[in-house]
């Protein structure tokens, strides 16, 4: 099983595939590090040989931003927005869509779960 950035990469799969699996590195920079490389794309993960994946492992972690940095990137480029006091910075902290999505209706994956109006539920009647 192949490791590359903290991230075991699946055996089955080709590698173009696997490469995926790996925060940041989408099917387009999974494609261009497999360019870089010189490796076949149609390689399955398991039949790598081990200069295959130093290749691999080496242009990852010299070109590219991925797993734990990238996604300390993304906390502070947020945390910067909400210490300005953006619009997007002010979205953030209330835990709202901050790209211009409706709000009235479907935003409830960032507002979470609906809140019920009013008291309590009704009693039954008696008799």
């Amino acid at each position: 099983m192949a490791r590359i950035s903290g991230v075991d990469l699946p055996n089955a799969k080709r590698v173009v595939i696997a490469l995926t699996y790996i925060f940041g590195i989408g099917p387009f920079r999974a494609q261009e590090i497999i360019d870089k490389t010189k490796i076949s794309p149609d390689v399955r993960v398991n039949k790598l040989t081990d200069e295959d994946v130093a290749k691999l492992r080496s242009v990852i972690e010299n070109d590219y931003d991925v797993e734990g940095v990238l996604r300390s990137q993304t906390t502070m480029n947020i945390k910067r927005l909400i210490d300005i006091g953006s619009y997007r910075g002010l979205r953030h902290r209330r835990g709202l869509p901050c790209r211009g999505q409706r709000t009235k209706t479907n935003a409830r994956t960032r507002k979470g779960p609906s809140r019920p109006i009013g008291g309590m539920k009704k009693k039954p009647l008696k008799g």
